[in-house]
């Protein structure tokens, strides 16, 4: 079994709603969706190229999946989750956009923010302690011959090699797409997201995703609000 702590929206979200759609599944529930009929793509393009995504379900990785690291316990990592997310404030992602990434394509923020690279800093120091080590075999998919020296660094000491400097926040919706079909798919991932688009986002809550085992599907295990702790002393204060 492995765990990631991720950001995805509430599944009542109009959002994740749309995502989960277009990516075929429902991350909260495992059931698979009709993808939309009106993107301006066939339903079968659009399944071939959500392919890999689909399997994790609608997020933006803040730590990345990992087995825990022996001596502790899915009991342990959920107390300290609450207790992490407890203690800190929601704050807002700038407006986002549709992005290409090399061959995929995925919503990202408009803007730097400080919120939220402070935030996923935060949660990777805090939770280091919860991943076993990197195998040989976790390196070696990774391509490390393609990483930066800190970038290895960063894998093997963190379990993965885009944090710190190296993160960049992005929500995948696509896995690669052909250069001829860029056009098509980006335009479609317009008209599919324009409700998104150059709006700002919530983010109010950190997720455990679980992949049960090696090769199956992620699903939301728990959201865990941000600032709940801070919002009851203010109660309790009043």
């Amino acid at each position: 079994m492995r765990y990631a702590l991720y950001f995805t929206p509430p599944m009542s979200d109009a959002l994740q709603r749309t995502a989960s759609r277009w990516l075929g599944r429902n991350a909260f529930s495992g059931a698979a969706l009709d993808h939309p009929d009106d993107a301006g793509l066939g339903i079968d393009e659009i399944a071939a190229i959500t392919e890999a995504p689909r399997r994790y379900g609608f997020h933006a990785t803040i730590k990345a999946p990992f087995a825990l690291a022996d001596g502790l316990t899915k009991a342990d990592l959920l107390s300290e989750i609450m207790h992490f997310c407890g203690e800190l404030e929601p704050f807002e992602l700038p407006p986002l956009r549709i992005e290409r990434l090399g061959p995929f394509f995925a919503l990202t923020p408009s803007a730097p923010s400080p919120a939220l690279q402070g935030f996923a800093d935060a949660v990777v120091r805090r939770f280091n302690r919860y991943h076993a080590p990197v195998s040989e075999a976790d390196r070696a998919r990774r391509n490390v011959d393609r990483l930066s020296e800190r970038q290895v660094a960063y894998l093997d000491s963190f379990g993965y090699p885009y944090v710190f400097e190296e993160f960049r926040f992005h929500m995948t919706l696509t896995g690669p797409v052909d250069a001829g079909d860029a056009d098509r798919v980006e335009a479609a991932l317009h008209q599919v997201f324009a409700p998104f688009l150059d709006k700002p986002v919530s983010v109010s809550n950190l997720a455990l995703f679980v992949e049960p085992e090696k090769g199956a599907a992620f699903s939301v295990d728990s959201l865990h609000p941000l600032g709940s702790f801070k919002a009851a002393r203010r109660t309790a204060a009043q």
